[in-house]
């Protein structure tokens, strides 16, 4: 067995639905060029909004050689969340994304990739590596494709034909010369449901996202009372009060994807259900308590009290 099998094996027996191996310092090095004017393309048109953390160091998110001095591999894996439930739309209910129904994925995919990234050591002991979960200067998505575990759709997401767009990333940066998988073919076609659905009209052509409109980055990473939020980006939030998936519950592909078996994703009853009138009384000691082990805790008390403001007058 060849070190790359083995170190799949292991990531398979870790429990993580899907893992391929991305080159860095092959012929498709001008990969790194592309995303690199792609993404400074996407700031210069302010798409990222209030987001300052995105334009810092454009070059090191493109080129995860400057992450990783001598990078040479990245072993991107990805662990389904999708679930065998349905969110509660009755009048009085909030919506929260499906993949903050559970556990916070940053620490459940940390865990297991820091134990990937040991077995990985124990095999090549000499190695140097790097390991993320959507916390670094890594185009995580773009190299996902380049390892075959999907493509980028034109909702920007992430596609597998398998697991659709409910896979969460992460990834291992390493010194090691591993076999790479062939990079996955774009399966979109000529579909456009995806940016027929967003309710903001964020993607604003296909595989281009403005973040400022998107309902994601409003009830998550914008901060700021409802003032900050255009009363016609509001009005069209619907009962959203963390992050959106509307563009992917129309994706052909989610439609056929299986539901996970992980218990880390599997919903309470206040992200499944979240009764609106109830939430609104929450005062900070118990959104701490509610959300310690929740990826909701990102948009902080008042962020989420706002929200769940404009969700109210929505409704």
């Amino acid at each position: 067995m060849s070190l790359t099998e083995a170190i799949k094996r292991e990531a398979l027996a870790l429990g993580f639905d899907a893992v391929g191996i991305a080159r860095v310092d092959t012929p498709a090095a001008p990969l790194q060029h592309r995303l690199f004017t792609r993404l400074t393309q996407w700031l210069t048109h302010g798409f990222h909004g209030a987001m300052a953390w995105m334009s810092k160091t454009p070059e090191k998110r493109a080129d995860p050689r400057v992450v990783l001095p001598g990078c040479r591999s990245i072993v991107s894996v990805g662990i389904n969340y999708l679930t065998d439930y349905r969110p509660d739309e009755r009048p009085g209910h909030g919506r929260i994304a499906r993949y903050a129904w559970g556990r916070d994925y940053h620490k459940v995919l940390s865990d297991r990739l820091k134990q990937l990234e040991q077995r990985l050591h124990s095999l090549a002991p000499e190695t140097k590596t790097l390991v993320y979960v959507d916390t670094g200067p890594v185009m995580e998505k773009a190299w996902a494709e380049q390892a075959g575990l999907g493509w980028i759709g034109k909702h920007s997401n992430l596609v597998s034909a398998e697991h659709g767009s409910w896979l969460l990333l992460g990834e291992i940066l390493t010194t090691l010369e591993l076999e790479p998988d062939e990079p996955a073919t774009d399966l979109c076609g000529s579909c456009t449901l995806c940016i027929q659905a967003c309710p903001t009209k964020a993607i604003i052509e296909p595989y281009v996202v403005d973040a400022t409109r998107c309902i994601s980055y409003l009830t998550i990473e914008l901060r700021g009372d409802h003032t900050a939020i255009p009363d016609e980006l509001q009005s069209r939030m619907g009962n959203k009060i963390f992050g959106c998936d509307d563009c992917l519950d129309v994706c052909p592909f989610n439609l056929r994807a299986e539901p996970t078996q992980e218990p880390a994703f599997q919903p309470a009853a206040v992200t499944l259900a979240p009764r609106l009138d109830d939430l609104a009384k929450m005062d900070e000691p118990t959104f701490s308590a509610l959300f310690q082990d929740s990826p909701i805790k990102r948009a902080k008390h008042s962020g989420l009290l706002r929200n769940i403001s404009i969700a109210r007058r929505n409704q």
